[in-house]
């Protein structure tokens, strides 16, 4: 399949220390079959300096196709996508934090099933293949696979990485899914909702993940867990 442009949706909440590396990183590089890269940067009402350093980092370098959209109330990481993927024009749209737990310079492994005509959604990994991945919290482990292995149930998917941040999708197919949860109860229900189109394809590939603690500006926590447990239930079992 040929694809013009890939949209990078990038939600920032006080990331003012790690946005321009990240930039530097999709920056550098160069997609499969010279496909043009659009970035989309949703800040969720940051306190910091995160608005200055994107917009500095933009006026040096004015080739990227960077645009910018700003929440007045801080309304979370769902949220944040929502308006996004709204906002997206690229054929497909990928998910990157702005945090640098995710690593750019794999958006090509990402693309290779939809590239080769076999994939319309993409999810990457933390939990299969031989790349790197910084070693942290034990519970946190559990808790994602066990979240996975729930949604599956109701889903009747085998992802092995339901919560991962990378997820690629056809811009067209996710934009005509409403989405409601405005935190990290994103994750199920989108995952939950796609696997409901007829025919969809999804396909799953190995990544690293270069995690960081909580003193390192990591914001997930227990409760988010609970709710994304909730969403599971909500959407699987309850909006049959």
């Amino acid at each position: 399949m040929k694809i013009n442009k890939l949209s990078i949706i990038i939600p920032a909440y006080n990331e003012a220390k790690t946005i321009f590396m990240i930039l530097n990183k999709i920056k550098a590089v160069e997609l499969l079959d010279n496909i043009k890269k659009e970035i989309i940067i949703v800040d969720d009402c940051s306190t910091d300096d995160t608005q200055l350093t994107i917009a500095a980092y933009h006026s040096e370098h004015a080739d990227l196709d960077i645009r910018y959209f700003k929440h007045e109330v801080n309304k979370g990481k769902g949220a944040a996508l929502h308006t996004g993927i709204q906002q997206a024009t690229g054929e497909y749209l990928i998910i990157q934090d702005a945090d640098l737990e995710y690593d750019p310079a794999e958006y090509n492994d990402m693309l290779k099933p939809v590239c080769n005509g076999f994939a319309d959604v993409v999810y990457g990994s933390r939990f299969m293949g031989s790349n790197p991945h910084r070693i942290l919290f034990f519970w946190h482990t559990i808790g994602n696979r066990w979240l996975t292995f729930a949604c599956n149930m109701v889903s009747n998917l085998n992802l092995t990485d339901m919560e991962t941040c990378y997820k690629l999708f056809d811009t067209k197919v996710i934009q005509a899914v409403s989405l409601q949860e405005q935190r990290f109860g994103f994750e199920p229900e989108v995952t939950i909702k796609i696997s409901r189109i007829p025919k969809i394809r999804i396909y799953e590939v190995g990544i690293s993940y270069y995690g960081r603690t909580y003193d390192e500006g990591k914001k997930i926590g227990w409760r988010d867990g609970v709710r994304a447990l909730y969403c599971i239930l909500k959407y699987g079992i309850f909006s049959k």
